[in-house]
């Protein structure tokens, strides 16, 4: 996600409320992907223990909503769906990560506009990363 094209618009990292607000929301995700039965098909591709899950989105979001770029120090390039590619996500698996995301940000977001705005880009994120199902995008085995 880009920041704001404006040196007087914050960034979403700013807007959403920094680091705090950033894991109060990735906490709240990986809770509901462990609460909802209908998340069954996403939470089966993740490690029985989300903690390190939970610290490189948190890491994830940080940078892309603007901030800190605490994924790439640690880890280099997202490639996102290079670091994917090894589970199978298809578009159901794509869909239940989105219901928990889309919950997530309902309850942690009170800015409707950048709440919409985010769940926007976390549909393209989603979409990027299924590799496996009906008409899969681009070639399945893409760096990035």
């Amino acid at each position: 996600m880009q920041a704001a094209a404006h040196p007087h618009v914050s960034s979403p990292y700013e807007r959403i409320g920094g680091d705090v607000a950033i894991r109060r929301l990735v906490d709240r995700f990986y809770a509901l992907m462990d609460e909802l039965p209908e998340a069954y098909a996403a939470r089966k591709i993740h490690p029985a223990d989300l903690t390190e899950s939970g610290n490189k989105l948190f890491d994830f979001l940080s940078g892309w909503l603007g901030g800190p770029q605490r994924f790439i120090e640690k880890h280099g390039h997202p490639m996102l769906r290079r670091r994917h590619f090894p589970y199978a996500i298809g578009p159901q698996e794509r869909d239940e990560w989105l219901l928990c995301m889309k919950m997530a940000l309902a309850e942690t977001v009170a800015d409707a506009e950048l709440r919409h705005a985010l769940y926007a880009q976390f549909v393209q994120l989603g979409e990027h990363m299924r590799n496996r199902g009906e008409n899969t995008h681009a070639c399945e085995h893409e760096a990035a």
